[in-house]
């Protein structure tokens, strides 16, 4: 005896389903509310003073610049042609060594930029900016 059950054909679903759209709507807010205020620049700030984290004092080298905008490379005068050289060999074969940068702070910031360029283009990642410890009778 055959079956007695009515079979209905499939029906289209002609709606789209919203969750997924919900969801991916809100993880796009969610990213743009958390990476806008790193994407703004040129609010004028005042940065606080505090302690540096210690360096390791056998992976660094330094590089100073003084008030006339001559350049040393670990107390040694260099140029800047010099130093790029110094930076690349550094950047290829110690790329775990720390770039300490001490400037004059009556420099032009045109200058540490400079510096900065060479050091980005020796692919250079580990570098830090030396500043005077915070002084608490300052405040």
């Amino acid at each position: 005896m055959p079956r007695q059950s009515s079979i209905k054909p499939l029906q289209e679903i002609s709606e789209i389903n919203m969750t997924p759209l919900i969801d991916l709507t809100f993880i796009l807010l969610i990213t743009f509310i958390i990476t806008m205020p790193l994407i703004e620049q040129g609010i004028p700030i005042k940065l606080p003073q505090g302690k540096a984290q210690e360096v390791n004092e056998n992976e660094t080298r330094s590089i100073t610049l003084d008030v006339e905008g001559r350049l040393y490379l670990d107390r040694v005068p260099v140029t800047l042609d010099e130093l790029r050289q110094e930076m690349q060999v550094i950047g290829a074969a110690m790329p775990n060594t720390a770039i300490l940068i001490r400037a004059d702070q009556a420099l032009a910031y045109g200058k540490v930029v400079e510096v900065l360029r060479i050091l980005n283009e020796a692919k250079i990642a580990r570098m830090a900016l030396i500043t005077n410890p915070e002084n608490p009778a300052e405040r």
